[in-house]
């Protein structure tokens, strides 16, 4: 059994090397932002095409 031991040892400081790094979560939370933006950005090019659209057409029939 004191073998089994040594060899998880590693995997245990790895693990709590991973669970305790930061720098992850920085990671995490510029994906987070930029999904934001994105949707963001999206949302408000779908709005502005629709209306462009819509006003080219009124002018496009008012010049018939």
């Amino acid at each position: 059994m004191k073998h089994f031991y040594k060899e998880t040892e590693p995997v245990a400081k790895i693990l709590r090397k991973i669970w305790n790094d930061e720098s992850g979560q920085d990671i995490a939370e510029y994906a987070v932002m930029l999904a934001v933006i994105l949707v963001i950005v999206v949302g408000t090019i779908r709005l502005i095409g629709s209306n462009a659209n819509n006003v080219f057409s009124n002018v496009g029939s008012s010049l018939q």
